[in-house]
């Protein structure tokens, strides 16, 4: 193949998803991550994809998907693209509040006081809890997991740098107390405290799968994420993470989200805060 045939092929128009490729890409993803894609998401799913068919020189998406079956990096990076899913800091605070203001203070201090964010997305949700942690608990006696199946977004959040415009919701003394801003080269942007970010362990885990061994925790976000699962798949995904509950511990859901049908052996607190028996 000449040069000139190569980037006539590089510069190849994408055709428009059929129906029959948006299925074989809403297989895949329920596959590995157990994500319900609904046909309303086709428009998004092709839009996400897009770039990196034209980004390997593919012309269509079956292609694409013949190119997953073969690279299971790649297929990680189509994990990554229609995975990724909005949050931001103190999001839903009352969350935080409860967290702060009941939870913290009934800890016996007796072992270390364990959290995990099993969703984290780009760290904010994690970042946040640290805040609250070590404003409340101090310097030591706490862990933080967060996970997420794409190690795009765990990557980013590794670095603890935002844009300055997702600061907004972060309150300005925990802000001053907790985050550096960014100058030179850096304006524009805020850093979590590496202090503080040293003690976040993010980790790659497909909730969809067995989990790895990574202990009990004392409360378990996972925050509005229930909405891409079916039933089944819900009711597997509690199953698991309610297995790595301490007794007596907490379970926290979206605002919008609930257990209900779920959530054998936790106990409705309020609306999308579950408990532990003891």
């Amino acid at each position: 193949m000449t040069a000139e045939a190569r980037v006539s092929t590089l510069a190849a128009p994408v055709s428009a998803m059929s129906d029959a490729e948006f299925r074989e890409f809403q297989r895949m993803i329920f596959a590995v991550a157990g994500i319900h894609m609904p046909a309303s998401k086709r428009v998004m799913v092709a839009g996400r994809l897009s770039k990196r068919l034209k980004a390997l020189g593919l012309g269509s998406y079956s292609a694409y998907g013949q190119h997953l079956r073969r690279d299971p990096a790649e297929k990680q990076i189509a994990v990554d693209l229609l995975t990724t899913n909005e949050t931001y800091f103190f999001r839903e605070p009352k969350h935080f509040d409860l967290l702060r203001e009941h939870i913290l203070p009934a800890h016996t201090r007796r072992t270390p006081f364990r959290f995990w964010s099993a969703a984290c997305s780009s760290g904010e949700e994690p970042f946040t809890a640290a805040m609250v942690l070590a404003d409340t608990l101090g310097g030591s006696g706490w862990e933080i997991l967060a996970s997420d199946i794409s190690t795009q977004v765990l990557d980013r959040a590794r670095t603890g740098r935002y844009p300055m415009a997702r600061a907004e919701k972060i309150p300005r003394d925990c802000l001053r107390r907790h985050c550096l801003k960014g100058i030179g080269e850096a304006e524009g942007t805020f850093m979590v405290d590496p202090a503080l970010r040293s003690r976040v362990n993010f980790r790659q885990i497909n909730l969809n799968a067995k989990l790895p061994e990574i202990g009990l925790f004392d409360v378990i976000f996972l925050r509005n994420v229930m909405i891409y699962f079916n039933a089944d798949t819900k009711r597997q995904i509690v199953a698991r993470l309610q297995a790595q509950l301490k007794p007596g511990g907490y379970f926290i859901v979206g605002h919008s989200e609930t257990l209900n049908g779920l959530q054998a052996g936790l106990q409705a607190v309020m609306p999308s805060v579950y408990r532990m028996s003891t």
